[in-house]
């Protein structure tokens, strides 16, 4: 996803000299082309990201677009009160990039598993948040939030869901459908889009027909999806590479709360309330918790059971 964030940057760089890119000393590999050819748009902080953040609201409050770049949990949770009280208060053309959403560094440990950002993240006002589900989102989403405007958050996979089209356009506010099915729908955030889309695969061999739908904008959600998900399927399932409270499954669920609509079924997959302290590889860490293909399958097939006995 990374490399796709980046071309799309350096394609929208060309045509825009206020776009200005700021990392945590982190990225140079990936940067060297952008630095290069914008050097006055390119600054290293360094391992600084509370004044990342407070140099990012500055620039942006003197007209520029700015960009800031860091992995998992440093360039968001050391300095989350910059993000509340310096951009998010002040409504800055800010746009948050987190590189390694999830388990993407699983091996390295819980310090680097990004498991609480979209809970965080959504609850402040003027933010907008966005995990793009496959790696040719990754460079459309940077280029809807930067058009867009305003404070945003970009989570980044280091993985991407493979062999995943859809023929709708990427908007922020809405998502994109992936599979036809009425039995259930599946609803994955991120590049565990890809099990999601396996697992419909498989559940429609043993007679269950799942829709899938990519759900890469969390906040503004797309309400419309999840009332057609409710209103013309059996029930909601949501995956996602994050903490089961707060996430995409709570936001999903406050949509029918607030709308008075109670599907058929609903179920989250996710993280449960607590750290992962399991290391291992991305794939790996989904499947010791619960949340690959595998899991989907056997949760949304206890589900169906469950509906016979009724």
């Amino acid at each position: 996803m990374r490399d796709n964030f980046i071309n799309a940057l350096i394609n929208l760089a060309k045509n825009d000299k206020d776009i200005v890119l700021l990392t945590g000393d982190l990225g140079f590999g990936v940067f060297e082309k952008f630095e290069s050819s914008f050097p006055g748009q390119y600054f290293n902080v360094g391992v600084a990201e509370q004044n990342m953040i407070g140099l990012a609201t500055g620039l942006s409050l003197e007209g520029k677009k700015v960009v800031t770049y860091s992995i998992g949990n440093f360039g968001i949770l050391r300095c989350l009160e910059q993000i509340r009280n310096d951009a998010c208060y002040h409504d800055a053309n800010i746009t948050i990039i987190a590189n390694g959403g999830g388990f993407s560094y699983g091996s390295l440990g819980m310090s680097h598993h990004t498991t609480e950002d979209l809970a965080i993240l959504r609850a402040l006002p003027n933010m907008s948040v966005v995990a793009p589900c496959t790696a040719n989102e990754a460079g459309e989403a940077i280029t809807a939030m930067i058009m867009n405007g305003g404070t945003g958050y970009l989570r980044l996979d280091k993985t991407s869901a493979k062999d995943s089209f859809s023929n709708d356009p990427f908007v922020i506010g809405k998502s994109r459908r992936y599979k036809e099915g009425k039995d259930i729908t599946l609803i994955a955030t991120g590049s565990i889009l890809g099990d999601a889309n396996t697992a419909s695969v498989e559940l429609k061999k043993l007679g269950i027909e799942a829709r899938v739908v990519g759900m890469h904008s969390i906040k503004p959600i797309d309400v419309d999806a999840i009332i057609d998900a409710v209103s013309n399927t059996g029930g909601i399932v949501t995956i996602e590479e994050h903490n089961k409270d707060g996430g995409l499954g709570s936001a999903i669920s406050e949509v029918c709360m607030d709308l008075g609509m109670i599907p058929g079924k609903f179920l989250r997959i996710g993280l449960e309330n607590k750290y992962s302290s399991i290391v291992g590889s991305q794939q790996y860490l989904r499947s010791r918790y619960d949340m690959d293909s595998k899991a989907i399958i056997n949760k949304v097939k206890k589900i169906f059971n469950s509906w016979k006995t009724i």
